[in-house]
């Protein structure tokens, strides 16, 4: 727990549920009759309410952004890095809103939510939601926030494929778009990480065929090895050698076996966990496994593999660009190799093709695709300067 809240953060913060009674028709043309958003806002909203910026989680991320829920939290929110005043997503400057998606498992409607029509858990009867739908879910929160206008959408990896939906779906309705360590879609070989990934869910003998809440139980060994693949894909082999090595002398000294930690020092030449990193892959996946719903994992990969927007225009990501009225922020990092910056300069590429305004940095970082997390120097100042310029527009169209 944090002894004391850090002046740069936004301190204790109170999630709020909003209820929405009108349907939501979804791309399956499933129709959920009613749904809840679970909300975090930071920051306030300025008198024309131009301040707005909207944070578009990942695959695992939720409201949670930023802050504390309580003096009794082992951890801040999942942004910390770069949600609080005076950071790179000012909260003396924006009002900053964040949410849980439809099929989260965090508060917002999804798979654990009781389904009023049979008085049980949704569970796999859950509808598929894809990005489009959670934008629409969005742009209604919007309405009720009373924001004609987003300053920006920001968001990285699955946050960016969010980004760019807004952008082409509802092209009045932000005036930036800052999409980070993102891909216009997944590759054959995301897809199939995501793939192993739900197969190692259904096959769990606790998944019931997704009904385990109703059983009592949950596929924990399906979402420990979910998480930890997933785990290994988000980092860099250089952010694993100095995770589980000793100092930069070590590795200079031994290149080959740099992050090569052995738990007890010795091999035990069997079955047992040697390595360092063995050892923090099985944490990682057991704390996963205890805080994230089975079925809200397996909806979310599958949003990720059908994310396309160039799916309407001829397979020309151009073309869906073409309408977009907003200015265009792009992050890559170099040692991001489950969305490398190849997939940035597409988007990029395709941007300009269709005569958009575009910025664009690829940042030299050895932390992975996870880097979009992290608080990695010159990433934090470029987002920071973007952000700044957005402000002082906001300031300078108010005169």
């Amino acid at each position: 727990m944090p002894e004391s809240i850090p002046i740069d953060s936004v301190g204790l913060v109170k999630p709020q549920a909003y209820h929405f009674e009108e349907p939501l028709t979804l791309r399956s043309a499933k129709v959920l009759p009613s749904f809840d958003l679970m909300v975090e806002t930071y920051g306030e909203l300025n008198s024309d309410k131009s301040n707005g910026i909207l944070i578009c989680h990942a695959l695992s991320g939720d409201h949670h952004a930023a802050g504390y829920h309580s003096m009794s939290d082992s951890k801040p929110g999942w942004w910390e890095s770069c949600v609080g005043p005076g950071k790179a997503i000012d909260t003396q400057l924006f009002y900053v809103v964040c949410l849980n998606n439809l099929g989260g498992c965090a508060g917002s409607t999804g798979p654990t939510s009781i389904n009023p029509q049979t008085g049980k858990h949704y569970g796999p009867d859950f509808p598929i939601v894809t990005v489009r739908d959670w934008v629409k879910s969005q742009v209604m929160l919007m309405d009720r926030l009373g924001i004609k206008k987003w300053a920006a959408v920001v968001g990285g990896s699955l946050g960016g494929m969010q980004v760019l939906r807004w952008a082409i779906s509802y092209p009045s309705r932000l005036a930036n778009a800052v999409c980070i360590a993102g891909a216009p879609k997944l590759s054959a070989q995301n897809i199939a990480f995501n793939e192993v990934a739900r197969h190692s869910i259904t096959t769990d003998p606790n998944f019931h065929e997704g009904n385990y809440l109703e059983e009592g139980t949950y596929p924990k060994q399906g979402l420990m090895l979910a998480r930890m693949v997933g785990h290994i894909t988000y980092l860099s082999d250089s952010a694993m050698r100095v995770k589980f090595g000793k100092s930069v002398t070590d590795f200079e000294n031994d290149r080959a076996n740099f992050g090569r930690d052995l738990r007890s020092g010795k091999l035990s030449f069997g079955l047992n966990t040697d390595f360092q990193v063995e050892s923090y892959l099985h944490y990682q996946g057991e704390r996963f496994s205890e805080n994230f719903d089975a079925n809200t994992y397996l909806l979310m990969t599958k949003a990720l593999d059908y994310f396309d927007p160039a799916v309407d225009f001829d397979g020309d990501l151009s073309k869906a660009f073409a309408d977009t009225n907003c200015k265009f922020m792009l992050i890559s990092f170099s040692s991001d190799w489950r969305f490398p910056p190849e997939r940035s300069r597409e988007i990029v590429n395709d941007l300009l093709k269709a005569g958009r305004e575009v910025t664009y940095l690829e940042i030299e970082a050895d932390q992975g695709h996870d880097a979009f997390l992290l608080p990695v120097p010159r990433y934090i100042k470029a987002f920071s300067a973007y952000l700044k310029r957005i402000h002082q527009k906001i300031i300078n169209d108010a005169t």
